[in-house]
């Protein structure tokens, strides 16, 4: 991980506060040029108060989206990214709560929906990982809570979605370089990323004649607080040297595939991945 000090500071507790980290991710380049691509849509992003999340709601409201963002309980980071919205001009709704719980996921969708008028965007993103060198060390509990938050709740929110989505709209789900090739301490979190995967295709094939898009987006090792919550120093300082540009990326580098995936401009794609991952090279 190239960065302004020796050993980024790991955090205790998952997912991370953004505000904590230094040097903090970049969420959009300052020459990012909007081209009102979102122009009257609504967006709800899971995960939405930092990293890829925050990144995604920024690009959207630059391109003339309102948002809605889910977190788990990061005020200060939620707060944060609806000011970033705020400041581009459009509205920001922050839903606090467990996507582990599907009458939650409904319920966010409905609030979605009730607040700021409708929705054409559901952005699938929030996730949990626990590396564990030894695979007999993942417990029953943490396979369950990372199956029910990183694959389980994304059938939620698409099945809550689609009472809301129409012709021209999209789902868009976040899986992983990690779908594609080994990450031996991760196995269960691997395992849900390569559901996501799956996922994205069949109902992307299901939905077609509802002309309903439904794609996703594959990220190697990016700066995020997830990072700093879940590794150790050493990989934290390490992190991204695997790649082949020898660093990891800026949530700012995702943004932009997240709003071409939502646009017009990605009218003839569906059930396919973007992989952002600094140069690794993946099958599938």
């Amino acid at each position: 991980m190239s960065t302004e000090q020796e050993t980024p500071e790991k955090q205790d507790h998952q997912p991370g506060v953004e505000a904590e980290m230094d040097p903090r991710p970049e969420y959009i380049k300052p020459d990012y040029k909007a081209a009102n691509k979102l122009a009257g849509k609504v967006a709800l992003i899971t995960g939405g108060d930092s990293g890829i999340g925050r990144a995604v709601a920024v690009h959207y409201a630059y391109e003339g989206a309102d948002v809605a963002i889910v977190y788990l309980e990061e005020d200060g980071d939620a707060e944060e990214t609806q000011g970033l919205v705020a400041a581009a001009g459009q509205q920001c709704l922050l839903i606090k709560g467990d996507v582990k719980d599907r009458d939650f996921c409904r319920r966010a969708v409905e609030q979605t929906v009730e607040t700021l008028g409708k929705l054409n965007i559901l952005v699938n993103n929030a996730g949990m990982q626990v590396p564990q060198k030894e695979f007999k060390d993942i417990t029953e509990q943490q396979l369950e809570d990372t199956f029910k938050t990183n694959i389980f709740a994304y059938f939620h929110f698409a099945t809550a979605a689609l009472d809301h989505l129409h012709e021209g709209d999209a789902i868009i789900n976040t899986t992983s370089v990690t779908a594609y090739r080994s990450s031996p301490n991760l196995i269960d979190y691997s395992s849900t990323k390569g559901a996501i995967t799956t996922f994205t295709r069949s109902l992307a094939t299901n939905l077609v004649d509802k002309k309903i898009r439904v794609n996703a987006v594959a990220p190697g090792p990016v700066w995020t607080p997830l990072i700093v919550s879940t590794f150790d120093e050493e990989k934290i300082k390490e992190f991204g040297s695997e790649t082949a540009m020898k660093r990891a990326g800026q949530p700012s580098e995702l943004g932009p595939a997240y709003v071409f995936l939502a646009s017009d401009d990605a009218s003839f794609i569906t059930g396919q991945v973007i992989h952002i991952n600094g140069g690794e090279v993946v099958n599938g």
